[in-house]
């Protein structure tokens, strides 16, 4: 009897697993993935208090045009002190008048476009929010599917070690192996149901952020039928479309606006404001007296006061010009680089699809061919299923980087790549296998603030 036949079961078995993964079909989006982020948007405080903060300033634009308020001036005077001599003497009476302050014409339209530049500033920041959250959700939903993955990865090769490890013990069994064979079968099984526990908890949590994100409970399912190669085809933005889309730039370009209106309103305030009264003072027996009258301010402090802050003004503008290039700059930086990890990353998957995973199962084939022949030991086939496994889930991790660079361009973050994370397939030997592309970024949780723009854009 030649025990490695028993190995048979195991390749039929694997062998679905071994087809090479269908290509995307951007024509299709996940229903699941557009809940999600229907929920999130309809649900999430943050969003609610960006759009609390537009409607706030949009109230604040009407006020800005209104006239000062009136006033009204009552008062008495008398003659002499001894009783009230009104209707008796013709210099005693009330009086009544109404005052009503008049800006220098412009003034007030000017005002009203301040208010109004304010609005887009804090519609800007509402975009932020809104880009940022979809963005949490489209990374952690990535993140879930690559988990789920890795899982499904584990899952084949805990199938593999079970079926090697029975014929280990065969062969040992019958003479024609070694212990050693079957101790080191048994280690990987063990150093594996680590990796699977861990990656459980790493399943769990990546749930737990999607249902923080939409508001729900932490332990609410989250059923996936999709899988990373099911998500939309990363594509490239042209730095101009970028730009348009880009909720720091337009709230850079809106400051500069509102700064440019502060200055000509501060030019204005070199001017005097007006205040028309207008005043009865009735007098008793007598016939009542009446006044009209127009004061003017003098502004006679206007080398310490107002023309300061015209320089004030033209220095702040000048500021937010360079912060409108500086954003600009930063923003086309972070578009050309993530272009070229976008047109890299599709090499690297498509090099996995055409030739990295074939040539490695046709290794993993032919190393199990070798060891059932009896002319190669087992620790090489071993190897080379991790190399497999190495490679396999080396392909996952590119798929969910080129999501990673392809969310981040979509969302015009001026921050580094924000990447998404996976789980750890645990064993060791499986550094055997290719390593995935690293991706320059720095780790953030779904969901959470992305420290990613100017310090005006922060709420």
């Amino acid at each position: 009897m030649r025990a490695p036949l028993r190995l048979l079961p195991a390749l039929v078995l694997l062998a679905p697993a071994l087809a090479q993964v269908p290509q995307p079909d951007p024509f299709s989006p996940d229903p699941v993935l557009s809940g999600l982020i229907r929920e999130a948007l309809a649900e999430h405080p943050d969003l609610r208090r960006a759009d609390a903060a537009v409607r706030m300033d949009e109230e604040r634009v009407p006020q800005a045009g209104v006239l000062p308020d009136p006033s009204i001036s009552l008062g008495l005077q008398n003659d002499g002190f001894q009783k009230l001599q009104i209707g008796r003497m013709e210099t005693s009476f009330y009086s009544v008048a109404f005052t009503q302050p008049l800006p220098w014409p412009g003034k007030r339209a000017l005002r009203q476009q301040v208010a109004a530049l304010a609005v887009d500033f804090s519609d800007a920041t509402r975009v932020r929010v809104q880009l940022g959250l979809e963005a949490d959700v489209r990374r952690g939903y990535a993140a879930l599917l690559l988990i789920r993955e890795q899982r499904h990865l584990q899952g084949q090769q805990a199938l593999f070690l079970e079926q090697a490890e029975q014929l280990a013990r065969t062969r040992y069994e019958v003479g024609q192996g070694s212990q050693g064979d079957l101790l080191r079968a048994q280690l990987e099984r063990t150093r594996l149901q680590q990796a699977v526990w861990s990656l459980e908890a790493e399943e769990r949590s990546a749930v737990a952020g999607l249902n923080r994100l939409r508001q729900h409970e932490p332990a609410d399912p989250i059923p996936t039928t999709a899988v990373l190669a099911d998500l939309p085809e990363p594509a490239t933005l042209a730095p101009e479309a970028v730009e348009a889309r880009s909720p720091e730039l337009a709230s850079a370009r809106a400051t500069v606006k509102q700064t440019e209106k502060q200055l000509e309103l501060a030019k204005l305030d070199r001017r005097p404001d007006f205040a028309l009264t207008a005043g009865i003072m009735p007098r008793g027996a007598f016939d009542p007296m009446w006044q009209v009258g127009i004061s003017i301010s003098l502004p006679i402090y206007g080398r310490t006061k107002q023309q300061r802050a015209v320089a004030e003004h033209e220095h702040h503008r000048q500021g937010q010009g360079s912060e409108v290039e500086s954003v600009r700059t930063l923003l086309r930086q972070r578009t050309e680089e993530r272009t070229l990890q976008i047109t890299a990353l599709r090499r690297i998957r498509d090099l996995y699809r055409e030739g990295l995973l074939v040539q490695s199962e046709a290794s993993f084939r032919a190393s199990l061919a070798q060891y059932e022949a009896g002319r190669a030991p087992f620790l090489g086939a071993l190897e080379a299923l991790n190399g497999w496994v190495g490679d396999q889930a080396a392909f996952l991790q590119t798929q969910a980087q080129l999501q990673a660079q392809h969310i981040a361009l979509a969302e015009c973050a001026l921050g580094p790549t924000v990447p998404v994370a996976g789980g750890s397939l645990g064993s060791a030997s499986i550094a055997a296998g290719a390593a995935a592309p690293a991706v320059r970024s720095t780790a953030k949780a779904p969901g959470k603030a992305q420290d990613s723009g100017p310090a005006s854009m922060k709420m």
